[in-house]
């Protein structure tokens, strides 16, 4: 489908811009749309079930069960690591480029 750009007509309208479907395509864009109507409808319009059911009749499949357990823990989780401290009590002076 071609874009039409924004125009000015030579009475001065304004036309916005907008899609425009080919010409002569019209046709098949109905048959297309049709097509894909009478898909969905052959097909059930949905999901279906394992035993090919729809609306959830038959045998139910067992869904998703939790594997943790909360609240969640990990070791050491009560007694936390000591927080690092410093060794040296005074300032460490580090040589840097062009210090003499």
């Amino acid at each position: 489908m071609p874009a039409v750009r924004e125009y000015f007509r030579a009475n001065g309208t304004r036309v916005r811009a907008h899609w425009r479907n080919a010409a002569g395509s019209s046709g098949q864009l109905t048959l297309l749309a049709v097509v894909v109507l009478v898909v969905i409808a052959a097909s059930g319009g949905g999901a279906s079930g394992a035993n090919g059911e729809r609306g959830g009749g038959g045998k139910q499949l067992p869904g998703p069960r939790p594997t943790t357990v909360y609240p969640i823990t990990w070791p050491g989780w009560d007694k936390p690591a000591p927080k690092p401290s410093p060794t040296v009590s005074y300032p460490i002076v580090f040589p840097t480029k062009g210090a003499r």
